[in-house]
């Protein structure tokens, strides 16, 4: 056998065996009764949940608590069903989270509250085209 079937036969193994290995890294998009659900059961994957920030009718945000040292905050979010949820993240609030359409939390429940290890947010654009008259 030539030595470039070789090669190629242990490139094509080694890319299987990455494939399969973060296979099981990986999460899904439940809404929060769903990952609930899947806490009960036992289930303790990562999960990524899609919502919004709780907002009053002025656009105020409703029960966004940073703690007293500034290194932890709980915040209400909205999944794209309606729901309700009280989410806990231990990290420092990101930069221009109160501005953002929409969040995507990655974490599990525990208990009664969304522990979040990671916060994706889709911002305001500050590049869309504005119409000029």
């Amino acid at each position: 056998m030539k030595k470039s079937y070789i090669f190629g036969i242990i490139v094509i193994a080694a890319a299987i065996m990455m494939i399969v290995s973060t296979a099981g890294d990986a999460s899904s998009y439940v809404s929060f009764k769903d990952a609930h659900d899947m806490a009960l059961d036992g289930n303790e994957t990562k999960i990524h949940v899609v919502g919004e920030l709780k907002k009053s009718p002025e656009g105020e945000i409703i029960g966004l608590n940073p703690s007293d040292d500034k290194l932890s905050f709980t915040f209400m979010m909205v999944d794209e069903n309606g729901m309700e949820q009280e989410v806990f993240y231990n990290e420092p609030m990101p930069a221009d989270f109160k501005r953002s359409e929409q969040v995507v939390v990655i974490g599990s429940f525990q208990k009664a509250t969304f522990i979040a290890d990671k916060i994706l947010m889709k911002c305001p654009s500050k590049y869309q085209e504005e119409t000029v008259i």
